[in-house]
């Protein structure tokens, strides 16, 4: 599936048009930060290529990019954490995608079993578990 999306034609049309008009990467990703739609936590970084972030706004469910597996990632196919997409934003330069998403199946998020993929803190200079 080939997607193209438009160029903004100038800066004003970029970051004041109603045209999506994403900036991909020179690897053709586009950052998306998921939080969850309710609470307003942060759940995964990952990446988006065209047809990813096309597939999420067409589909409602979030798809990404998986950079090692180089492939099209449906979140949730395989481990049934589905996110729901509620709502889209995308950055004033239109190279960072935001989804606020309700996770579906057991409400997480991380492929390691945690409601966030955020869930180590940094604490004199190592990480430690801290989920909550």
């Amino acid at each position: 599936m080939s997607v193209q999306f438009p160029t903004a034609s100038d800066k004003h049309a970029l970051e004041r048009g109603a045209a999506i008009a994403p900036r991909f990467d020179t690897n053709g990703l586009i950052a998306a930060v998921a939080t969850h739609a309710e609470t307003g936590e942060v759940l995964m970084f990952a990446w988006m290529n065209a047809e990813a972030l096309a597939l999420t706004l067409s589909t409602g469910q979030a798809h990404y990019y998986s950079r090692s597996r180089q492939a099209l990632w449906l979140k949730g196919e395989t481990s049934g954490q589905v996110q729901q997409v509620v709502e889209t934003r995308i950055d004033c330069d239109q190279d960072c995608v935001w989804i606020k998403v309700l996770p579906q199946g057991d409400g997480g998020a991380c492929h390691v079993g945690f409601r966030s993929c955020f869930y180590r803190v940094v604490e004199n200079g190592r990480l430690v578990e801290r989920p909550d």
